[in-house]
């Protein structure tokens, strides 16, 4: 059922980066239609290595594979685009509780709003999108030693993968409270240090990532300004100086634009996620409808607080027209691709 449509996909995604050909690119000096954006910084960290301070902006998941192919990370979201849709596809009903409704989920999660990072281009998205589908399918299923190692390698290609820790925190600890499951003593001294340790493993990538920096840069006697501060962490330095990532940063007017494009499927997002968890608070049992299951808790507290720079994504845009629009932006290398 799924392998067409992903097929189907992709091949409209390609066309429509061959179609991007015919417009001028903005910078004619990268040939390679692939080769934009941040995959021209994953490129160059996986020929080199992390020379540049501004390039530690980029987990080493994505260059690690680059490093063993430049085409291996294409090749490779090619195999694993039909398990994704079909974790997808088994992580629905464990929440939806309906067949209908998992299909019709799997079905638009098949319309991302970049198609080029999510199909083609050496990109994190892929990966990181299908080992969070995994690790929120283990968890679903209890397999929460899976999902901690599924969460841990998707934290190594994108930043943020820390925040699936809060997965692995709910099913271990707030969800047996929930239910108030009866729990012997061995099991109960046993909880509190397994939830630890599986919880904190999405952090070691990130950890290790600041950490290979600090010895990189903070050992020579002219050393950066941020190895100074209390919490030395090149990440946050960086996303600031380089990229102007930043609490609210992002909210300005010329942004306003992109801001307007986002607003129905934000709105949505967001209004849904608050209604769901004001009717969990007031009644945490499973009433037995859809999308008011108490499974779902953990997901909409992640879809209000997994971008904690307030920052409008571009997954949240209308994934038909801006999906279609925004491959050819990306061949001619132009924003907000």
């Amino acid at each position: 059922m799924l392998l067409l449509p992903t097929f189907v996909l992709r091949l409209a995604a390609t066309g429509l980066l061959l179609l991007a050909r015919l417009f001028p690119p903005f910078d004619a000096a990268t040939f390679h239609l692939l080769l934009r954006w941040d995959a021209l910084h994953f490129a160059h960290i996986a020929r080199r290595g992390y020379v540049y301070e501004h390039e530690w902006a980029f987990l080493p998941g994505l260059p690690f594979l680059l490093s063993l192919s430049p085409l291996a990370p294409t090749l490779l979201s090619l195999v694993i685009a039909y398990d994704a849709s079909s974790t997808m596809y088994r992580l629905s009903p464990h929440h939806l509780g309906s067949p209908v409704l998992a299909r019709l989920t799997t079905m638009l999660a098949l319309l991302p709003s970049s198609p080029v990072t999510l199909f083609l281009a050496p990109y994190s998205e892929p990966f990181f999108t299908y080992l969070s589908y995994k690790g929120m399918l283990y968890c679903a299923e209890s397999r929460y030693s899976a999902a901690a190692v599924a969460f841990t390698l998707a934290a190594t290609f994108r930043s943020n993968g820390f925040l699936l820790s809060g997965f692995l925190i709910w099913g271990l600890l707030v969800q047996p409270f929930l239910r108030r499951k009866p729990v012997r003593a061995f099991r109960l001294q046993m909880y509190p240090s397994r939830t630890v340790l599986l919880s904190a493993l999405p952090f070691v990538p990130f950890i290790a990532h600041n950490y290979a920096a600090y010895l990189a840069f903070c050992s020579a006697t002219d050393a950066p300004e941020w190895c100074a501060r209390r919490l030395p962490l090149i990440y946050s330095f960086v996303q600031v100086r380089y990229w102007n990532n930043g609490f609210l940063r992002y909210w300005s007017l010329q942004q306003l634009p992109n801001f307007l494009i986002a607003a129905p499927p934000l709105l949505a997002i967001s209004t849904f996620s608050i209604h769901h968890l004001r009717h969990w608070l007031k009644s945490p049992a499973d009433p037995g409808r859809a999308f008011l299951s108490a499974s779902i808790a953990p997901h909409a507290i992640h879809a209000l607080f997994r971008h904690p720079s307030l920052r409008v994504p571009h997954p949240d845009r209308p994934p038909v027209l801006w999906g279609a629009i925004s491959i050819l932006l990306w061949g001619a290398f132009l924003p907000p691709a």
